[in-house]
């Protein structure tokens, strides 16, 4: 249980594996897979205000285009 001085950890993930991205330099939106069966999404940021959506503690938003994750979709498949 996590006290107020404590922050929630995050999952160790170990490795990522990169399934798809827009780019080689790793500075752009990027899919990578886990060794969990989850996917880990890299993206630009979305304020959850101006989406008009509420997002919990410990998510966020991120914007990546559409044709990274049919990229995804198919090399996942």
């Amino acid at each position: 249980m996590n006290t107020d001085d404590e922050l929630p950890t995050a999952p160790s993930f170990g490795p990522l594996q990169v399934v798809a991205n827009k780019c080689t330099a790793g500075h752009c939106p990027t899919v990578y897979s886990t060794s969990y069966g989850t996917v880990v999404v890299q993206g630009y940021t979305v304020q959850p205000a101006s989406a008009g959506v509420t997002v919990p503690d410990g998510e966020c938003l991120v914007e990546v285009p559409v044709d990274l994750l049919t990229e995804a979709t198919r090399n996942l498949s």
